[in-house]
């Protein structure tokens, strides 16, 4: 299983801003530099991660971006499920027709809970914690 550059990078984006001090602001600008990902792309993610309660947006001369939550209750399988569409094969009955009588449908969707339990033993702080190369590496004071 692959994840999609949107939610690789809507992960990439969380772990930046919990690797600023708690609280602290930043911009969308900020974010597509450090990882030098298109602004528009960076703009949808946001916004999702925003729809989904994780991100805080705030418009406006002091706007900017922060985490929606404390990154210690973030998980990253829960991040995943908001950012993925999870659906690894198309099982429609217009697409396949064996769908009536094939049980791949039921052990990829079990295949890929397991994957999201995973995931879910991972807290956003998981990842910023003690990580003093991390830091460095996105300039982060």
């Amino acid at each position: 299983m692959q994840l999609t550059s949107f939610t690789d990078y809507g992960l990439r984006a969380l772990i930046y801003m919990a690797s600023l001090p708690e609280g602290q602001l930043t911009s969308i600008s900020e974010v597509t530099e450090v990882y030098g990902v298109s602004r528009n792309h960076m703009v949808k993610i946001i916004n999702q991660l925003s729809r989904a309660g994780l991100v805080t947006a705030m418009r406006g001369k002091n706007g900017g971006i922060r985490l929606g939550k404390p990154a210690e209750t973030i998980l990253l399988g829960n991040v995943v499920r908001e950012l993925e569409p999870l659906a690894l094969v198309n099982c429609s009955a217009e697409f396949c027709h064996i769908t009536p009588a094939c049980r791949l449908k039921q052990v990829l969707h079990t295949a890929v809970e397991h994957f999201l339990d995973e995931l879910n033993q991972y807290t956003l702080a998981d990842m910023v914690k003690d990580n003093s190369q991390l830091y460095k590496l996105l300039l982060v004071e």
